[in-house]
């Protein structure tokens, strides 16, 4: 698996996380307290981006069908989500966010 730049620290705060496609996985990148966590980013239950829910106390609530996630480790909280979330490991260096994901 290798790390890829995915964005910069300053474009992604606890209220606006930042959704992007890597190697054809979509993932959203949410910020808790000064970490960042990355997180499959399409609802398992229905399409719907999580980027675009309503985030509160480390969770994300899908804006169509109000599942919940924790943001941390992606497992399903609430609702209909039908299972966890794949979740992506983070680094962060200088200003720049970092993610692993496996190349096909």
């Amino acid at each position: 698996m290798n790390w890829f730049k995915v964005c910069g620290i300053h474009e992604v705060s606890e209220d606006m996380p930042k959704a992007i496609e890597i190697k054809g996985n979509q993932v959203g990148i949410f910020k808790v307290d000064e970490d960042f966590f990355a997180i499959e980013n399409v609802c398992p239950h229905a399409f719907a981006l999580l980027t675009d829910g309503f985030i509160e106390d480390e969770k994300v609530e899908c804006p169509l069908h109000e599942a919940i996630f924790d943001i941390k480790t992606g497992v399903l909280e609430s609702g209909p989500g039908c299972r966890n979330l794949h979740i992506y490991p983070t680094k962060v260096e200088g200003e720049e966010i970092l993610i692993q994901c496996e190349t096909n």
